[in-house]
């Protein structure tokens, strides 16, 4: 825990998740807790990790003493932020919007403390933009910005050769009056976001000065980069997601783990609350022993114990060691088992008592084309089971062999795997 409010900055700072911030932050920050908020877009049913910078942001503010508000925009998400976007984003219906915000909800409680003094709040700008009338909205907030104003945006300006429809050129609008209803009803003083969300937030700021006549303050983080110059989140499969059921606890843990030596120390800062010393202690072995990649199994177990919980992401690092540290098949967990059984082929026999023909069961795993193929494998020791090199004579295989579960891993040569269910 940061003890000093205004430490936070500090701790911001080395860990290099400061882009800008307004003149008297710090001030108003060592004055006492500050109420402040970032806000998350359901235009997806699960935020990724890029979502995990800002995520974290409101972590060290709330360890820090002050009290972090996360607003789910389902009703800013039924338009869409410019910021960053080339093109116009599709409307979503109001069901959409609310299923996501709803599932963003339950990701937030992984991070932030709903209990205590310093208690985290859920907030949704539907509660206030969807009843707001066309009329009363360009009478109350409109009034206030020029076009010339809103025109100097860098979410405006970078669409404008493209072209930006009223209704994204507005966002910024009801971003500015997100932040005045938040300062109103909450108390709120401090609107956090990336970097590409300054001029938005700024807007908010001069709302607020020009209704109520309160000075308020912005903070943004920098946009995370990789070294080799990939978008970060971005895989083959596609975006990292936090929810399960999109990447699965192994794929999300090996995220992690396949992360460049030359950005783990920023990704450790970045994603984890591992004090300073550990992490230069890391930054060291990456740089004299990077082939032990230890730095990356302490951001992977870290990252994904607090997204998954400590049990997958146990059972995620079980996976790992076997398909890639080749690890005791012997030694898996049921839990681990099961996970497996979702990354590798996987198939279902009977048994019938006679015992399990070997070149019948790799047939059947499709880890090869035909049982002669099985056969010529199994002579010439390319085949295994549970980690066990067979031979020639090994045609049949009894229940002992079982891992728990009823379960064999196969293994044709050095790593192509399947997972089979015995019955």
């Amino acid at each position: 825990m940061v003890s000093d409010h205004k430490q936070v900055l500090d701790e911001l700072a080395w860990r290099g998740l400061l882009h800008q911030y307004t003149e008297g932050l710090g001030e108003s920050l060592a004055s006492g807790p500050t109420t402040a908020y970032c806000g998350f877009d359901p235009s997806a049913p699960s935020l990724h990790v890029g979502s995990l910078v800002p995520v974290m942001g409101l972590v060290h503010l709330q360890r820090a003493g002050h009290r972090p508000i996360a607003l789910v925009g389902a009703g800013t998400g039924m338009i869409g932020d410019p910021s960053g976007k080339r093109t116009e984003r599709l409307l979503m219906t109001p069901e959409m919007v609310e299923a996501n915000a709803a599932g963003i909800h339950h990701q937030l409680e992984r991070f932030l403390d709903f209990t205590g003094p310093t208690a985290a709040r859920m907030r949704n700008n539907a509660d206030w933009l969807l009843p707001l009338t066309a009329i009363g909205f360009m009478r109350d907030v409109g009034k206030h910005f020029t076009v010339n104003y809103m025109m100097q945006k860098e979410s405006v300006k970078a669409r404008l050769d493209e072209g930006i429809s009223y209704t994204e050129f507005s966002y910024m609008l009801l971003q500015a009056y997100d932040y005045l209803e938040l300062h109103r009803r909450e108390g709120c003083t401090l609107q956090v976001g990336g970097s590409d969300q300054w001029g938005n937030i700024t807007a908010g700021m001069e709302l607020i000065r020009k209704v109520v006549g309160a000075e308020t303050h912005a903070l943004t983080y920098p946009l995370v980069t990789s070294a080799s110059g990939a978008k970060f989140g971005k895989t083959e499969a596609g975006a990292v997601w936090l929810d399960a059921e999109l990447t699965s606890p192994y794929k999300f843990f090996q995220f992690w783990i396949n992360v460049d030596d030359r950005d783990v120390g920023r990704f450790l800062r970045f994603f984890t609350l591992l004090p300073r010393r550990t992490i230069e202690q890391l930054d060291g072995e990456t740089a004299g022993q990077p082939e032990r990649r230890a730095a990356q199994q302490a951001l992977a177990q870290e990252v994904t114990a607090r997204v998954h919980g400590e049990a997958a992401a146990r059972v995620a690092a079980e996976v790992s060691a076997l398909l890639f540290g080749k690890g005791d098949p012997k030694a898996l967990s049921l839990e681990a088992l099961q996970a497996l059984a979702d990354e590798v082929p996987f198939a279902r026999i009977s048994f019938d008592g006679a015992g399990i023909d070997v070149l019948e069961l790799f047939a059947s795993a499709k880890l090869v084309a035909s049982k002669g193929a099985a056969r010529r494998l199994l002579e010439q020791g390319g085949l295994y089971v549970n980690g066990d090199r067979l031979s020639a004579a090994d045609q049949t295989l009894g229940r002992e062999r079982l891992l728990p579960g009823g379960h064999l891993l196969l293994r044709k040569g050095a790593r192509d795997y399947a997972l089979v269910r015995v019955d």
